[in-house]
């Protein structure tokens, strides 16, 4: 039985294949970096044309979903509607290739929550927005930026309350730490917005080796000196696995209140 790793709240916590060990991290612990015995060159680089969603292993969640709610935080001017329904969402764009796999439960129980519409949006590597709906501080003015919408998607969970989608790691912009940001709705209701965010240690190895990142400035704003991200942000940071073939995954569970 092929071993997995994921790295999680400080903890490197092994798996197997079929399920995660039934370990579960404490919760409210510092927003800190973890370790990660990864290079930046370890990834694959160009984007995700080499990559097939179907054939990478089913994403590996905590062995418990954390069952807390969610805080919402602000949609921010880079939002733009008419997002297509989609798993890949990098439109052929440059960057590590990272499958980002989502739970949704209810918080009061944890129960899935089957068919939420889950919409996501983040930066290119440039750390510029796509869109020709969003600000012009979030596109630049890059005229090939506000053609499309590339690392903008939604998806309908499934029985497990699960959606994942193939996309690359966000790359950083003045005054934010790297994050992802998230739009959930129910029976066509939002039910949240919020940002999900990356270990500062992870960000360090990604933007300082991997070729598809090189030759910007270091960035300005790490996760404690970020104005946005939550005090404590325990609940809101992926958990990461460096899958077979270069292939970054990160998974999160979202908790709904209502």
């Amino acid at each position: 039985m092929k071993r997995r790793t994921l790295v999680l709240g400080g903890t490197a916590i092994v798996a197997s294949f079929v399920a995660a060990a039934a370990i579960w991290p404490r919760r409210h612990i510092t927003v800190a970096a973890r370790t990660f015995d990864w290079r930046g060159t370890d990834f694959v680089n160009g984007g995700t044309k080499s990559i097939a969603l179907e054939k990478l292993p089913e994403p590996l969640f905590r062995s418990r979903p954390n069952c807390v709610v969610t805080v919402a935080q602000t949609l921010g001017p880079c939002h733009v509607n008419n997002v297509p329904a989609r798993q890949d969402v990098s439109e052929g764009k440059a960057g590590l290739p990272l499958r980002l796999a989502i739970r949704i439960v209810h918080a009061a129980d944890c129960r899935p929550i089957e068919n939420a519409d889950i919409e996501i949006w983040h930066t290119d590597q440039r750390g510029i927005y796509s869109g020709r709906e969003a600000a012009e501080m979030c596109t630049f003015g890059d005229v090939e930026a506000i053609s499309g919408l590339a690392f903008r998607g939604r998806q309908l969970t499934d029985a497990k309350g699960q959606a994942s989608f193939l996309t690359a790691y966000p790359g950083w912009y003045k005054g934010r730490t790297p994050h992802v940001h998230c739009r959930i709705l129910v029976d066509g209701k939002e039910l949240l917005v919020s940002q999900i965010y990356f270990d500062d240690a992870l960000s360090d190895i990604i933007y300082g080796e991997h070729p598809d990142y090189l030759g910007r400035p270091a960035r300005d704003t790490r996760n404690d000196e970020d104005g946005i991200i939550p005090e404590d942000a325990a609940d809101h940071m992926f958990d990461f696995e460096k899958l077979d073939g270069g292939v970054l995954s990160a998974t999160i569970t979202i908790g709904l209140s209502a």
